[in-house]
């Protein structure tokens, strides 16, 4: 059985918006075919259930925390990104009930947001219960983390071990942050059979310290690295940004997506357009003001042309699980159009994380999801209004 949805604007994201525009779907959610008012009208459908708003398919949110739901308002904003790794590794709890609870609630939060699939970070194997239940799309990053160059083999070891764990659902062995990973981590990775579900994931420039600890070893980090009593005089400064120097470190045949990017330049990102061309780079703008009060410069990102996707990061950093809310966000700050975030939004981030094939657009034979938002019009363009929901 056939339903047939309209709406003031139908957004198939591959393909331009349809004002007016007919979707006809399955009970299961499966998109059977997209039509444009003339056709529709031509067909004389009937019981077509009309919608004032913009339908859009669901939205994948291409990095999060499900491990962190629990330090939701936990965590002060604006402290900077070092003084907050330091909060979650003071306030990460080990009961696994309000473990368990805290990532059930977040997952239904997601499911109700519109969001249907998810890029997850896991430093263990806590969230395999709830992504097995899960009515959302889930591929586990499995991230790795030591600066210790000795540690190098043992670390790859236990995550792939961890990986195995979450098995049958899609997971990724994954390089956490160019400042906890070391050289020898990155090589072992590169080394790595190809099977991870051919995509990688790392936590890159979200501070300025960052860039400082490769360019010259100063600033925050290796005043964190004494603080834990870690001896790191092995480790020369590269005279490179961060991004100039790890990068030619990761694998190249997978598709790579950098998240945060608050401190990166265009320079940055011209090196990195020549020596990796499966690059996304992922916002996560909401997380960005909530620890750095600071945004990444989307209007250079745009120029240059790069593949963007949206992430939330954790209920550590942000109000709430909502890539709408990410996109009020740069359509506040950015004035992006709508078309554009969308992309960002649906399709960037199945093509990511390799499910392009039923999520992401609304074309024949998906089941991307269904999402009903609110919108304005103003001097002539679209912008998004204050509400949405999940229709399928």
């Amino acid at each position: 059985m056939i339903s047939y949805l309209s709406a003031s604007y139908v957004y198939p994201v591959s393909s331009p918006p349809l004002k007016n525009g007919v979707i006809g779907v399955g009970a299961d959610g499966l998109i059977a075919e997209v039509l444009d008012s003339e056709t529709a009208r031509a067909r004389g459908l009937k019981d077509v259930h009309f919608h004032e708003g913009l339908l859009v398919p669901g939205f994948v949110n291409a990095h999060c925390h499900l491990e962190l739901s629990c330090l939701r308002g936990k965590i002060a904003k604006h402290t900077g990104l070092i003084s907050f790794v330091q909060e979650v590794m003071r306030l990460r709890t080990a009961d696994e009930y309000e473990l368990d609870a805290a990532m059930l609630r977040a997952d239904i939060e997601m499911l109700e947001n519109g969001i249907v699939a998810v890029g997850d970070i896991a430093n263990q194997a806590v969230s395999r219960v709830t992504k097995r239940g899960s009515l959302i799309h889930y591929h586990t990053f499995v991230e790795i983390m030591g600066f210790d160059p000795a540690m190098a083999r043992t670390i790859l070891d236990k995550a792939k071990e961890l990986k195995r764990s979450f098995g049958p659902l899609p997971a990724s062995v994954t390089p956490h942050a160019p400042y906890s990973v070391s050289e020898e981590l990155f090589y072992g990775l590169s080394g790595m059979p190809d099977d991870e579900g051919g995509c990688i994931s790392i936590h890159n420039q979200e501070t300025s310290d960052e860039n400082l600890f490769f360019q010259y070893k100063t600033g925050g980090f290796t005043e964190l690295f004494a603080r834990l009593g870690l001896d790191i005089g092995f480790y020369q400064a590269s005279g490179k940004t961060s991004l100039q120097t790890y990068l030619p470190f990761i694998p190249k045949g997978k598709r790579l997506q950098l998240v945060h990017n608050t401190f990166t330049s265009r320079e940055d990102v011209v090196f990195s357009g020549k020596l990796h061309y499966k690059l996304y780079w992922c916002l996560c703008p909401n997380a960005n003001l909530y620890i750095e009060n600071r945004l990444p410069d989307v209007g250079m990102m745009r120029a240059e042309g790069l593949r963007i996707t949206l992430g939330t990061d954790s209920l550590a950093s942000n109000d709430s699980l909502s890539i709408f809310s990410e996109m009020q966000t740069l359509q506040q700050h950015f004035k992006v159009p709508v078309e554009e975030l969308l992309t960002w939004a649906c399709l960037n981030g199945a093509e990511f994380l390799g499910i392009s094939e039923r999520y992401g657009s609304f074309e024949p034979g998906k089941r991307p999801g269904i999402n009903l938002l609110k919108f304005n019009e103003r001097n002539g363009g679209l912008v998004l209004g204050a509400s949405m929901r999940r229709l399928y």
